[in-house]
């Protein structure tokens, strides 16, 4: 999700301005309406939507006219891929709790990877969680809520915030046992908001300690999700389109 696609419109279907596109994308169990935006006379713009699963789904362009009935003007296939950012979110939300996977992400901070890479990972593997089917029950600290708050233990918010990810450690905060993970020392002693200090992550402190901390405005330019049942309505702030979901 979240990659500009552009429509390119054959000379009849270069039509009058009070003309509105839609892209509809109809997967197996989810549909998607986007809007477009009109670069020139003959190319649209949109945002692909982030879907539930692999797979190869139909895209419709929808043709909108005020009195007049809605025509599909051409359709297309369009195939959505499993990517490295899908596979480390499935990844790390299978993992949530299991210690012996999340020592093992620790090399990861031995290897240091270049700001611009860790900026590039952290967008990338924050989208996919974002688009991935967490089970109604999960937990950022993992399946076994009987654990103490005393007993140390690696979490999922020590992995972000020990790399520096501020959008994962955000999305983390607002899922299930975000907060809680917060107060958990690892085996060093470390909390994840001891660990953002001892690295100078200023931000990334901020964004754990203040009471009130909001999404980034450096993030707003990349989209605002409103949820209502089994919808979604989300605003593309760069491009200024608008996406509905559904399940089918």
């Amino acid at each position: 999700g979240d990659s500009v696609i552009t429509v390119q419109l054959t000379e009849e279907d270069k039509v009058e301005d009070d003309v509105v596109f839609y892209l509809v994308f109809t997967g197996s169990t989810v549909q998607h309406c986007t809007s477009t935006r009109k670069i020139n006379p003959g190319s649209l713009e949109t945002i692909s939507p982030g879907h539930d699963c692999c797979e190869t789904v139909k895209v419709a362009l929808c043709a909108s006219r005020e009195g007049h009935p809605v025509l599909v003007v051409a359709e297309e296939s369009f195939q959505f891929v499993q990517d490295e950012a899908y596979d480390a979110a499935q990844f790390l939300a299978t993992c949530a709790g299991n210690q012996q996977a999340l020592n093992f992400t620790r090399f990861l901070d031995r290897s240091r990877p270049p700001a611009a890479d860790v900026d590039f990972l952290d967008e990338k593997v924050a989208l996919a969680f974002r688009h991935l089917k967490l089970p109604a029950e999960w937990n950022v600290l993992g399946a076994d809520q009987s654990l103490s708050e005393n007993i140390p233990r690696e979490t999922l918010m020590h992995f972000a915030v020990r790399l520096g990810l501020l959008r994962l450690t955000w999305f983390l905060l607002q899922q299930p046992g975000g907060r809680g993970a917060l107060s958990i020392h690892n085996n060093e002693g470390a909390t994840p908001v001891s660990l953002a200090l001892e690295r100078g992550y200023q931000k990334l402190h901020q964004l754990l300690t203040e009471e009130e901390a909001r999404e980034p405005d450096s993030w707003s330019t990349l989209s605002h999700t409103v949820h209502s049942g089994d919808y979604s309505v989300k605003h593309h702030r760069g491009l200024d389109v608008y996406m509905l979901t559904a399940e089918a």
